[in-house]
């Protein structure tokens, strides 16, 4: 595994990413509102993207840790997906996303969904490699490191939790 030098270190809003899509009727349900699945597919592309920008190297979906569904996304609505690298650890991240939806015709905008994933970061092997350090610069960058680094503690120890199981029922 590849060290990082800590001057290497790079600043939350060098892996912030912004992206718009429009649902199309492919995207919508019966029920005109866009399926859940698709959301979460342009999730993953925010967020990878977000952690290619802070890790410059390939990096692969370890894990959605949480999608919350809030507010139903229709059909001729544009989506705004907004993602930035929350914490680093050895060689994963943690990246939030954040998707509004916008009104073509008002412009207003309301929170649709929020999302946290973690990336690993690969070497040219396909290897697991250390990655940046994250430079946090305000009060709420602190906060979602906080918070994430929390959620980390919760999905280690569940892991353990499962493995535990799985042992004593395998």
């Amino acid at each position: 595994m590849s060290g990082i030098a800590k001057n290497e270190a790079r600043a939350v809003k060098n892996s912030q990413v912004e992206m718009t899509e429009v649902v199309l009727p492919q995207y919508a349900n019966v029920l005109g509102t866009v399926f859940g699945g698709q959301i979460m597919s342009w999730i993953d592309i925010c967020a990878a993207v977000s952690a290619q920008r802070h890790s410059r190297c390939p990096v692969v979906t370890a894990s959605f840790d949480s999608v919350h569904f809030i507010e139903p996304i229709k059909q001729g609505q544009v989506v705004i997906l907004k993602g930035q690298v929350n914490a680093v650890f050895k060689t994963s991240m943690e990246v939030g996303v954040i998707v509004f939806a916008e009104s073509p015709f008002t412009g207003e905008r309301r929170k649709a969904v929020r999302a946290y994933c973690t990336f690993v970061a690969l070497d040219a092997h396909g290897s697991p490699r250390g990655i940046p350090d994250l430079i946090i610069e305000s009060e709420e960058e602190k906060r979602r490191h906080l918070e994430a680094t929390e959620r980390r503690r919760i999905r280690l120890l569940n892991r353990k939790l499962e493995v535990k199981h799985a042992y004593k029922n395998g």
